[in-house]
């Protein structure tokens, strides 16, 4: 039982991270703020999430697990809100997101035919 735990916490680890970093190379490889925004907001909250899923798999003590779980309900319903809040924040300040017509208006090449 004890290497079934284990794994699955090592699993929920490497996953976590996994979403973490992915959501790193999200903002250097994205166009706009607005698609960087997306994907670091899901990354980070479901990486954010099985990080904490798989510390408490390591560490199964009662107090332990009730603080982990504390956390992650906060960054469960802090971080969409602060993605939205911030995301709205932007496009009240007139950053619009870019679309083709926008690249089109700047001489550059359509990747649509």
């Amino acid at each position: 039982m004890d290497i079934i735990v284990n794994m699955s916490s090592a699993l929920c680890l490497l996953l976590g991270s996994f979403l973490c970093l992915s959501g790193g190379v999200g903002i250097i490889r994205f166009p706009d703020f607005y698609t960087r925004m997306h994907a670091v907001g899901v990354t980070d909250t479901l990486g954010a999430g099985m990080i904490l899923i798989g510390l408490m798999l390591q560490n199964p003590e009662g107090l332990v697990v009730l603080k982990l779980l504390l956390i992650l309900v906060m960054t469960i319903f802090i971080s969409p809100v602060a993605s939205h809040a911030l995301a709205k924040a932007a496009f009240r300040n007139d950053l619009m997101p870019l679309s083709d017509s926008n690249e089109n208006k700047e001489g550059t090449e359509s990747s649509i035919p």
